[in-house]
């Protein structure tokens, strides 16, 4: 996976809070075994950020360290994504929505752009104050992906995935599948979900990961709307290997027998590791967002 090098990123798609404090001095707190734990509730249970955060009034953290500054003057051009990993997902996040923001008007629709929040230990949201235990999440209140870039180790760590960069990409891509979802009305036709694997809290994340593949699809030839030029230059083999990797790992099959021991398909929120992979395949194999109808 590279982006060009001498392409321009577009660090206002990308919001950096890292390192920031709940203000009256409270530093932010998180990861460690009870994330773990927590991390599990929310990917397997479907527990969010109001179940597992901090309460919904919590004020929005401030940043204490120029982080927005430091990624605003280190994530310049594509050859910082292809060597740094926040600026790595300010260029997913700029080749994502450059697809989307191309798709939605072949389809006549208009796509609304959403911003990426980086953030470490918490964050508060129009959906509820959350820890970085729920890991990464779409939040439709507020319009805006929630990610705090240490779940990536955990991914690799506690979930057996075997990591990479475009593992990354297709966690990034998967929630703006959601957007995709939010913008289109699917995500309020669903309702709450429910659980169980024909439930309609599996079809939604299954259908956002068809979304991420359908994006890979198109990665190397979207082009930039600043150069002309694709953004990502080179997506291999071993690239979706590790997408789909990253995609089995967090299946709902996958996550109950590493960590309880047993499958119970009646609690499935976000499909079997052979579900997401499957779906995952179908969106790159035939870059068209219609095959992704995963309610059919």
């Amino acid at each position: 996976m590279r982006f060009d090098d001498d392409a321009d990123l577009d660090t206002s798609e990308v919001k950096d809070v890292r390192g920031g404090r709940i203000p009256g001095g409270k530093a932010t707190v998180g990861g460690g075994i009870a994330g773990v734990v927590a991390l599990i509730l929310g990917l397997l249970f479907g527990i969010g950020p109001e179940q597992l955060g901090l309460s919904s009034g919590a004020p929005d953290p401030v940043a204490t360290s120029s982080s927005q500054a430091e990624v605003d003057r280190a994530c310049r051009r594509g050859s910082d994504a292809n060597t740094r990993e926040d600026c790595r997902i300010v260029a997913v996040v700029n080749s994502v929505q450059d697809f989307w923001r191309a798709e939605f008007p072949r389809r006549q629709g208009r796509y609304a752009d959403a911003r990426t929040v980086l953030f470490t230990g918490r964050v508060n949201t129009a959906c509820g104050a959350a820890t970085s235990a729920v890991g990464p999440f779409y939040c439709p209140g507020d319009r805006q992906v929630y990610l705090d870039l240490g779940f990536f180790g955990e991914l690799r760590d506690s979930f057996g995935s075997g990591g990479g960069p475009f593992a990354q990409a297709y966690v990034v891509a998967h929630e703006y599948g959601h957007h995709v979802q939010n913008l289109m009305g699917t995500l309020q036709r669903a309702g709450d979900g429910g659980r169980g694997a024909g439930s309609n809290s599996v079809r939604v994340e299954l259908q956002a990961d068809c979304y991420a593949g359908v994006w890979a699809h198109h990665a190397t030839t979207t082009p930039d709307e600043t150069t002309g030029r694709p953004l990502l230059t080179s997506l291999t083999d071993a690239d979706i290997r590790d997408g789909l990797d990253a995609a089995a790992a967090v299946g709902d099959d996958r996550i109950q027998e590493r960590f309880q021991g047993r499958v119970t398909p009646e609690t499935w929120t976000h499909g079997s590791a052979a579900q997401r992979q499957r779906w995952f395949g179908i969106g790159h194999r035939t870059g068209d967002m219609a095959r992704c109808n995963t309610f059919a």
